[in-house]
């Protein structure tokens, strides 16, 4: 089994489905940037890459807004392979 080794990709190289930007929480957005804030990002994001959009998310929608609205530019990431979602 290989390690997945993260990366810090910058915040607007991402792109973010419909279905996932429709999906979140505001609440758990603040509860995350001050989780972040605190204890810094625990998880990083998953993202794979697209030959048109660069990256594209994967799992972590509610992380990368939490990141963002602390005005981060960059995130912590995990580049996985189609099909290879789950750690």
């Amino acid at each position: 089994m290989t390690m997945l080794k993260s990366e810090h990709l910058e915040l607007t190289g991402i792109y973010v489905p419909a279905k996932r930007r429709n999906a979140l929480e505001p609440e758990k957005i603040e509860e995350l940037a001050e989780s972040i804030l605190e204890d810094g990002q625990k998880v990083p994001i998953q993202v794979r890459r697209d030959a048109k959009k660069g990256f594209i998310l994967v799992n972590g929608a509610h992380r990368m807004e939490a990141v963002k609205l602390l005005g981060e530019e960059t995130i912590e990431a995990f580049i996985v392979r189609e099909g290879n979602y789950s750690l």
